[in-house]
């Protein structure tokens, strides 16, 4: 079952149309299975072959098998210490002298090369936006890499370490747009299909490309027929835009911080054009819905990034009805106060967590009237505001502000209905 319109069959005005292996528009050979299956010899014993199982809750919800690839179980707590070791690997093979290395990242990518350079006994400098979360910035640093905070954006930082990489003699890891990090990155699509061979779509985040294009390297030679599908958060489209022609605008932030690139790669685009069927978009309310889910329901905790494909089977459940579908998990890096707030969000939307304001005569025993209702109703009230001096009520009456914990919006519903049948003006906030 093709999606409506295929990447593969309708190229862009202009692409230019490549067989697996040929030149890619300047951008350098594509990437092999022979080079991933290398990489896989490189990485075995040195990071997981991450379990990849079905979630029974999430298929049920979705409408389809849902099967997860758990990336964030790795040490970095991250895929990208994948296409980082093999691009290290693969220069200490060459036997040139290392200066050093150096790197640009947002997180996950730094902590990769800082890992796996420290493993290697290579000294590694890593520059990263000024923005990104603080776990993110010290657990580079713990892996012993000198950070550099430069930039609001990703670009940014790359540019000033490009720069840096001139000026000391540092090898420069990009952290996508290299042939070995790609070829790093495809081993997750062998062990996904070797793992669960009866697949047959594959919706995976997309930021730069590297993810991508690796697995959809590898899934499209070992089994052909299978549908690939590419996830952008929709404030940053680049890749959408650079592929379908398109020209939906850039953001500024967004809570999936690991795929928030605004240049995406030469290389990684070109393998995106000829082995992926299609990109789509999420917002940030679908992506912050699938990161609550995969709390909530697998346990596990996963970043923006990392709940893209989630949000991607939640947006259209339509498209993959039916279906076997790999997502991965590929990053588990958020920040706790995030996390929090992703948490107390989601609550709210789910009329868990609710606001009601209670209008009522200012007098001796009034707030225990309220509070012994609001528990009879069953609802636990998790702040009381008391307000008089910045209210519009008569100076006889007073304000009261509940913040409650409740099981659904019905169940608010019915709180308030019980404030009004003791005598209360209440209203839901």
């Amino acid at each position: 079952m093709e999606p409506p319109t295929s990447l593969r069959s309708v190229p862009p005005e202009g692409a230019v149309r490549h067989r697996p292996g040929e030149a890619g528009s300047g951008a350098g050979s594509l990437v092999t299975l022979a080079d991933i299956e290398a990489a896989a010899a490189r990485l075995a014993g040195q990071v997981l072959d991450t379990p990849c199982v079905e979630s029974k809750t999430l298929g049920e919800i979705a409408g389809c098998q849902v099967f997860l690839k758990f990336e964030n179980l790795q040490f970095t707590a991250s895929f990208k210490e994948r296409g980082a070791l093999n691009k290290l690997a693969v220069m200490v093979e060459s036997g040139q002298p290392i200066k050093g290395v150096i790197a640009a990242s947002a997180g996950n990518h730094a902590q990769g090369v800082a890992h796996h350079a420290q493993r290697l006994g290579l000294h590694a400098v890593i520059v990263m936006p000024v923005a990104t979360p603080m776990v993110k910035v010290e657990r580079t640093r713990g892996f012993g890499a000198v950070v550099v905070l430069h930039g609001e954006t990703f670009d940014q930082a790359r540019e000033h370490a490009l720069k840096l990489a001139e000026q000391e003699g540092l090898n420069f890891i990009h952290p996508f747009d290299d042939e070995a990090v790609i070829a790093g990155q495809g081993t997750i699509g062998i062990e996904m299909l070797r793992a669960q061979p009866d697949l047959d779509t594959l919706v995976i985040a997309v930021g730069g490309g590297g993810l991508l294009s690796g697995i959809a390297t590898a899934a499209r030679h070992i089994k052909p027929g299978l549908q690939i599908i590419g996830v952008q958060t929709s404030r940053f489209p680049a890749m959408v835009n650079t592929i379908k022609g398109t020209q939906h605008a850039q953001g500024n932030s967004t809570i999936a911080e690991g795929i928030a690139v605004g240049v995406p790669g030469r290389i990684t685009r070109e393998i995106i054009r000829e082995r992926v069927d299609d990109l789509v978009l999420v917002d940030e309310g679908d992506i912050e819905q699938a990161v609550l889910m995969l709390l909530e329901i697998e346990k596990t905790v996963v970043e923006g990034a990392g709940a893209a494909g989630l949000a991607a089977l939640l947006k259209e459940p339509a498209r993959y009805a039916g279906r076997k579908v790999g997502l991965v998990l590929c990053g588990g890096n958020i920040d706790p106060l995030m996390l929090s707030a992703l948490i107390e969000r989601g609550m709210v939307r789910a009329g868990r967590l609710a606001r009601i304001r209670v209008n009522a005569r200012d007098a001796p025993g009034v707030l225990a009237r309220i509070t012994a209702v609001v528990a009879e109703a069953g609802a636990n009230i998790d702040e009381v505001h008391h307000q008089r001096a910045f209210s519009t009520l008569s100076a006889q009456n007073v304000e009261v502000e509940l913040v409650l914990q409740t099981r659904n919006r019905a169940h608010v519903d019915e709180t308030v209905r019980a404030l009004a049948a003791a005598g209360f003006e209440a209203q839901p906030r």
